[in-house]
């Protein structure tokens, strides 16, 4: 889907009448549905400038779209796990992210991040966790626990949907094996190749589709997924038993960045982007679009009240977060075997 949000009829006319130039046009690459178009249109407002957004579907996309040159794009969005590929490869640029006006205004945890610790490439965006949505009609029990999930009670035995894709549900079952992410010991994922053999007895469905996932769950068809916390919201007001759990062995969790990838023509004003979106009302203005929370301080202030106070929203302090991490080819060869082999 691609759209494009030209600036205001008046703001032309200035532009015109005082031979001013616009400052051209800022070319972003996202996820769907990412940015609200109120804030493209206030930015475009601002700076005298057009906002073209065009949307891809993965991080391998995103990735692909770059190694072939970007075809112009000023702004993209990678998870975080992505970000030392594209330095590594010299697919996005030094930007000077700790300059940017608003930096300050991060969570401290999130000024000087793994992926990017002197803050040279990219600003936070947006945070994912990813649980496990139940239905608490079904299983009564505790539900904080990837046990539930993958040694599943008789409850919720035959009413799973377990993702259709490796890396999220790899990750969550090395996290209650205690073993490390993106590990490339065979042993060790041996251990997780053992868990997901028991566990497939269990399963009604395999989807990574949110809708799927949402329209299941409401209707009863299935019991228990895992699932990212902004949908789980979702599938709570459609039905109220469905609650979002928070695994006491440690929360998964990804965080989309900003970044500029190289060869962008439009880096200054790439730039006056990034600054914008940490503005604590621009961050909560895009927290209450997604239904996911941020790494902006103050942030909240200018969210849906019922939104900001949900459980999706609001990390259990004892609990530990665990951010996706980027395995080497090695890890990436033993984990495409193992879910090869599990999904035969």
């Amino acid at each position: 889907m691609r759209y494009a949000v030209a600036a205001t009829v008046l703001g032309m006319a200035l532009a015109l009448s005082t031979g001013a130039r616009a400052q051209g046009t800022l070319n972003v690459y996202t996820w769907s549905g990412y940015l609200p178009p109120e804030l493209i249109k206030q930015f475009e407002q601002e700076n005298d400038a057009t906002v073209t957004v065009d949307n891809y579907d993965s991080n391998e996309t995103l990735l692909a779209k770059l190694k072939l040159g970007g075809t112009g794009y000023d702004i993209v969005f990678p998870s975080n796990n992505f970000v030392p590929i594209l330095i590594k490869e010299k697919l996005i640029q030094e930007v000077g992210a700790k300059d940017l006006s608003g930096y300050s205004n991060l969570v401290e945890k999130f000024q000087s991040p793994p992926w990017d610790p002197t803050g040279t490439y990219t600003i936070p965006f947006d945070i994912t966790t990813t649980g496990i949505a139940v239905n608490t009609d079904v299983y009564k029990g505790d539900i904080d626990t990837y046990k539930i999930l993958f040694e599943p009670p008789p409850e919720l035995q035959g009413k799973i949907n377990m993702f259709d894709t490796p890396s999220e549900a790899v990750a969550q079952a090395s996290i209650y094996l205690g073993v490390p992410l993106c590990s490339d010991k065979p042993a060790e994922m041996q251990k997780v190749a053992d868990l997901f053999t028991q566990m497939k007895p269990y399963i009604k469905t395999f989807s990574g589709k949110a809708g799927t996932i949402r329209e299941g769950l409401a209707a009863g068809e299935i019991a228990i997924s895992p699932l990212w916390s902004g949908s789980t919201q979702r599938t709570r007001k459609l039905r109220a038993s469905i609650h979002y759990a928070y695994p006491k062995e440690g929360v998964l969790a990804a965080l989309d960045t900003v970044a500029v990838p190289t060869g962008a023509q439009h880096v200054d004003l790439a730039k006056k982007f990034m600054a914008f979106l940490l503005r604590p009302e621009t961050a909560g203005a895009v927290s209450n679009l997604l239904n996911y929370p941020n790494a902006v301080k103050g942030s909240e202030k200018f969210m849906d009240p019922e939104l900001s106070a949900s459980p999706e929203m609001n990390i259990p302090a004892d609990r530990n977060v665990v951010f996706m991490e980027t395995c080497s080819a090695e890890a990436t060869k033993l984990q495409d075997r193992l879910w090869t082999n599990f999904m035969k």
